[in-house]
């Protein structure tokens, strides 16, 4: 049954919210060039009965919206008077990144590699400080939404440490296609929030600058499947499907430079060997096959024909039997 008794006042900046109720922040933490305070905005959806508390945070990097409407789905679904615990939810992280549409920060920095960050740092790390501080420490769970970037569009994917019994319930209670075993990057907020003992997931859907209705469906729904997965809800959300456990992925490159032909599609399954891709030179001429060096799904394609040799063309994931896995990249 789930726990009834009232649950506590949160206090985010200057501002508390009161169990049943919700509140918007906005918590300052650069000047900008004309004088002017750059803030962080924060929802806090307070629950009336006492639960887990969540956090959401989507735009880290500046140019991956499709978090952000997720976010904006989310809470819209939730009712702070039979929410049981809190999400907290930041829908635009790297404000500054967004309005110049851009990954980075405007000096250049990935906020995603400066967490946890330091109060007297960068942009960045007093950026990355500033969340750890309001909102990781307020919370047990994290969901951190991103998008696919350099010009490469994912398909709906969650990347977590699925050897972790916690994380891996969670992640199939989400219910993406694909869920990656993958290690936590340096300076990354996902590998910051580990280390104070958080449960996270990260998703992965869609490509950077647009809104993609796939990807944003395929997020809320997952996300308000994992609520009600930890007893936060008892709203009625389609089935979740089984999600592919995977241990093992490698990218195609380019052989060559010139105009790629792209083969495949998202969430075909290949053989090692077939064709994934054709580059050609201005005219056409002279094709050269590319060709999957592994068997299993595509996961990402990039959505760029102009290619340099060694450029990533097709990211492949492969299901493999605990004896033989191999660790898929660092992740976010």
């Amino acid at each position: 049954m789930p726990d009834t008794k009232r649950n506590e006042a949160i206090t985010v900046g200057d501002v508390t919210v009161r169990p049943g109720r919700r509140g918007r922040i906005q918590l300052p933490f650069a000047k900008v060039a004309t004088g002017s305070d750059e803030t962080l905005p924060v929802a806090v959806i307070n629950g009336r009965s006492s639960g887990p508390h969540v956090w959401l945070s989507a735009a880290i990097h500046g140019d991956e919206l499709n978090g952000t409407e997720i976010v904006r789905r989310v809470m819209r679904r939730l009712d702070p008077k039979t929410l049981r615990g809190a999400v907290i939810a930041v829908p635009i992280v790297n404000t500054l990144g967004v309005m110049i549409e851009s990954r980075y920060l405007p000096d250049r920095r990935d906020l995603n590699r400066a967490f946890p960050g330091s109060s007297r740092g960068s942009t960045a790390s007093r950026l990355a400080n500033l969340f750890m501080e309001q909102i990781v420490a307020q919370t047990s769970v994290g969901i951190d939404l991103h998008t696919g970037s350099n010009h490469r569009i994912n398909i709906p994917q969650i990347r977590a440490n699925i050897d972790d019994a916690g994380t891996l319930k969670l992640a199939r209670a989400f219910g993406a296609p694909f869920t990656i075993h993958a290690r936590a990057r340096d300076g990354s907020l996902r590998q910051a929030a580990l280390e104070l003992g958080a449960t996270v997931l990260v998703y992965e859907a869609g490509q950077a600058h647009r809104f993609d209705l796939e990807a944003i469906e395929t997020g809320t729904d997952g996300v308000l499947r994992a609520l009600k997965s930890m007893g936060m809800l008892d709203a009625r959300l389609p089935r979740a499907k089984t999600t592919r456990l995977i241990r093992r992925t490698r990218w195609v490159r380019a052989r060559r430079g010139g105009l790629a032909e792209i083969n495949v599609k998202l969430g075909q399954y290949v053989e090692k060997g077939e064709l994934v891709a054709s580059i050609s030179d201005a005219f056409g001429s002279r094709p050269t096959k590319v060709k999957a060096t592994e068997t299993g799904w595509i996961i990402a394609k990039t959505q760029r024909p102009l290619v340099h040799s060694g450029d990533a063309i097709a990211h492949i994931a492969r299901e493999t039997g605990p004896d033989k896995d191999e660790p898929a990249e660092k992740t976010r």
